[in-house]
């Protein structure tokens, strides 16, 4: 194996669809500053205090509908990414590690390290730059590195809402669902609208912008007239002010409106999970059909298709040049 390793980063998963395993990594993933950015001590207390104690009865039934023979469906989807990203590389060790939950990310650093890799890509599995997913992976890896005492050149994967790489697959994954009568509803992953003020005020990338850059970029690639398609938000969480509008208060509009067919597509999952597969393949697809609608399909995530994979390749071969730049 060469000396460049990748390590794949995605949001993660608990370990099993149960209440004690849900509970753990929830605990894991809502304590993080970077997720609930709010005072330490009301953070604790809304997590420990009231979120840990129902959540994870609510929660673990729904990760069990979905729960795969091998394993978690995000998990296991993530790995296959990594296989069949290593597999088009050559002399590149790839491996995953997830922000919260199995395998860890100082894991996956410790199986870089330990196959001999000297330069480190940290490639967060995100489209679209946000202090909760790229931020705090990023963040979270640089902090185990130093943990493990492990020095490697490092790069970072850039986020990628509109590059051809990204948006031609997503685009053509799409298009075999789509019909003159069909609408199509962007359903991305929500965010606190503090999170979106820092950002502004900081001057970093922008996940609202990001987002509307990957529609209009889709949108345009398949040419799909404006009332066609629409945008939204889901997985909220609190009673924080979040993005909107919701992307169940959209489909109720757009059942009530007459539009009878919807797609959904969600791309700010590189990989299906709970949020594809049981949040919007199942309430959301209920709460559609309860308020009038006829058909609601959700397209399945890139996972790891052959023509992510050929995309993901190309992203990855141009954030690896920085290595050669400083050879």
């Amino acid at each position: 194996m060469g000396e460049i390793g990748i390590l794949l980063m995605n949001v993660g998963t608990p370990d099993q669809p149960t209440i004690s395993s849900v509970r753990d990594y929830l605990r894991e993933f809502l304590l993080d500053p970077d997720v609930i950015d709010i005072p330490a001590p009301l953070r604790h207390l809304l997590v420990r205090g009231i979120i840990l104690r129902f959540r994870p009865r609510e929660i673990a039934p729904r990760y069990a509908s979905i729960w795969m023979e091998e394993g978690s469906p995000l998990r296991v989807y993530t790995s296959k990414i990594a296989q069949a990203l290593e597999s088009k590389l050559e002399n590149v060790a790839c491996e995953v590690g997830m922000r919260y939950g199995n395998p860890s990310i100082k894991s996956g650093l410790e199986r870089l390290r330990d196959r001999g890799v000297k330069k480190v890509l940290l490639a967060p599995l995100y489209p679209h730059y946000a202090q909760a997913t790229t931020e705090s992976s990023l963040k979270h890896a640089n902090k185990k590195l130093k943990e493990i005492g492990w020095s490697p050149q490092i790069a970072n994967l850039p986020h990628f809402p509109d590059d051809p790489a990204f948006i031609q697959p997503l685009a053509e994954s799409l298009r075999p669902l789509l019909t003159e009568e069909t609408h199509l509803l962007f359903s991305y992953h929500g965010l606190p609208m503090s999170h979106i003020k820092r950002a502004k005020k900081l001057g970093i990338p922008n996940y609202f912008e990001h987002c509307k850059d990957t529609t209009s970029s889709v949108v345009d690639y398949l040419q799909i007239d404006n009332s066609k398609w629409s945008l939204s938000f889901q997985s909220r969480l609190g009673p924080v002010k979040w993005l909107e509008p919701s992307t169940l208060k959209e489909v109720e509009k757009l059942a009530k409106n007459g539009s009878k067919k919807v797609v959904i597509a969600s791309p700010s999952f590189i990989a299906d999970g709970l949020e594809t597969l049981e949040e919007l393949n199942i309430e959301v697809k209920e709460h559609f059909m309860k308020h009038g609608g006829e058909e609601l399909v959700v397209a399945k995530c890139l996972n790891d298709s052959p023509e992510w994979i050929e995309g993901l390749t190309v992203l990855v071969n141009n954030s690896l040049k920085v290595f050669h730049q400083i050879n």
